[in-house]
């Protein structure tokens, strides 16, 4: 959860999430959790008033250990993306849910409905105040890096070796919808069920590989 209500994050797609793991525990970083699935539920009403101006509800069934309080759940909203910004800014308020099935319920009977579900395998270290994510999706292989200001994740990034110039500040979301409308995907969620027979090359996505010069 971001305190400062405002998620400042960057993605880049990677082939070798192992040797960037490797990368992290020589730099000492902290495991703030161990690799555990995650899934995710978006919301919107009929009409789409939520997705029509890129806003997102989202009720997340996080990991074990994703917090010390163990929570069922995490709502959270987002505003729209800042333009004109080298990386993901946007407005971001999140709540800890106690009863999973009964904040479903809730946002239901506000005639909300869940819309797409979408998961991956995520783990997490720290690098000082900044969040490295690795995270195994149905897409492929991705680090979210999320923290207080460009200059910190940026510093993070190099460390790690991973091509500044081969960051997405796009959502799992849209990397979605781009690849099943271009091949004319008939699934609804970005599971890994649904994508069992499916393999994503990263051009399909308008991306490529940020850790190239070590595969």
């Amino acid at each position: 959860m971001n305190p400062r209500e405002q998620e400042i994050e960057v993605k880049f797609y990677v082939r070798d999430l192992a040797r960037v793991e490797q990368t992290l525990q020589n730099l000492n970083a902290r495991r703030a959790q161990k690799r555990a699935l995650e899934t995710n539920l978006r919301f919107d009403t009929t009409e789409s008033s939520l997705g029509r101006y890129r806003h997102v509800l989202r009720l997340r069934r996080p990991a074990p250990g994703y917090l010390p309080e163990d929570p069922q759940g995490l709502l959270t909203y987002k505003g729209p993306t800042q333009s004109g910004q080298s990386i993901s800014i946007r407005q971001e308020i999140e709540v800890v849910v106690s009863d999973f099935e009964t904040a479903l319920h809730l946002l239901e009977a506000l005639g909300y409905q869940v819309v797409v579900m979408y998961e991956k395998w995520r783990t997490v270290y720290r690098v000082g105040d900044v969040d490295v994510d690795l995270d195994e999706t149905p897409l492929g292989n991705f680090l979210e890096i999320e923290g207080p200001d460009t200059a910190g994740i940026q510093e993070v990034a190099l460390l790690l070796g991973l091509d500044w110039e081969a960051r997405s500040g796009e959502s799992y979301m849209a990397l979605f919808n781009r690849v099943r409308l271009a091949r004319g995907l008939s699934v609804q969620n970005l599971s890994f069920a649904e994508f069992q027979d499916i393999q994503v090359q990263p051009q399909e996505m308008g991306l490529r590989p940020a850790d190239d010069r070590y595969v």
